[in-house]
């Protein structure tokens, strides 16, 4: 008789110093249900005391859920807790970002480099008419866990992310692009991202490793989508396209 696989384990922190986004509760709500169906069990938590080096060691990945600010720090992440998430790193963990988790830790340099990119601005969601208008992302690679189920042209309401460097710089690969003809964007780019405009990507090898300990670097993804409510909804795809990836064979 086949044993029965134990599931992955993700711990998922929304911890916040900067912008918080009522869409946490309902993304944390919309991964749990959908953990079950591809073996993954959520854990979430903003309590900065769970960040030791034996805790994270329980867990295949570690996902930061629309975090902000400079969150590792004496009122939410201690010096240890920023120890231990390198040293989980080093030792081969497994990390996912999700929305504005580029706008964290921005003084953090391994942070930076697992990450791939930081957030710069995004326009505004927009409306014409009194009608909601939707964007649309390219996907780039549909062979890759996390966008095997998407169409080549995805319809999402979403803010369109735009970052201060271009992932790939890191070794990252990109799987979504904005189409930037499905929406206006009068901002002044003051960096170049690269092209296509990158909104998801992963990293085979986690750049945030310590290089000293880099063939044992785990993977690494992130997304910019998932700003919305709405988002989360089963409808919309998110709730299937991250949990798939926290498989831990799957996160790139």
């Amino acid at each position: 008789m086949a044993q029965t696989q134990q599931p992955a384990r993700v711990l998922i922190y929304s911890a916040t110093a900067g912008f918080r986004h009522d869409s946490i509760p309902t993304a944390i709500a919309a991964l749990k249900a959908n953990g079950s169906a591809i073996n993954v069990e959520f854990d979430s938590t903003e309590d900065k005391t769970r960040f030791t080096v034996e805790n994270l060691s329980q867990y295949d990945a570690l996902l930061f859920l629309s975090t902000t600010g400079e969150i590792i720090n004496t009122t939410v992440l201690d010096e240890a807790g920023k120890a231990a998430f390198q040293t989980y790193l080093n030792l081969g963990g497994n990390f996912i970002g999700v929305h504005s988790s580029s706008d964290s830790l921005v003084n953090t340099t391994f942070y930076g480099r697992e990450i791939g990119a930081y957030f710069d601005y995004h326009p505004e969601l927009q409306d014409a008419c009194n009608v909601i208008l939707e964007q649309i992302v390219d996907v780039l690679n549909n062979t890759h866990p996390s966008t095997s189920m998407l169409p080549a042209q995805w319809h999402v309401r979403d803010e369109m992310y735009n970052f201060k460097s271009d992932p790939r710089a890191v070794g990252a690969v990109v799987l979504l692009a904005a189409n930037e003809s499905s929406y206006i964007d009068n901002g002044i780019r003051k960096f170049n991202q690269g092209t296509p405009h990158p909104l998801a990507w992963y990293q085979l090898h986690g750049s945030g490793a310590n290089p000293n300990k880099q063939g044992l670097a785990g993977r690494s993804f992130y997304t910019s989508l998932g700003h919305l409510n709405e988002t989360w909804q089963v409808c919309r795809g998110i709730p299937s396209f991250i949990p798939r990836l926290t498989k831990i064979g799957n996160v790139g």
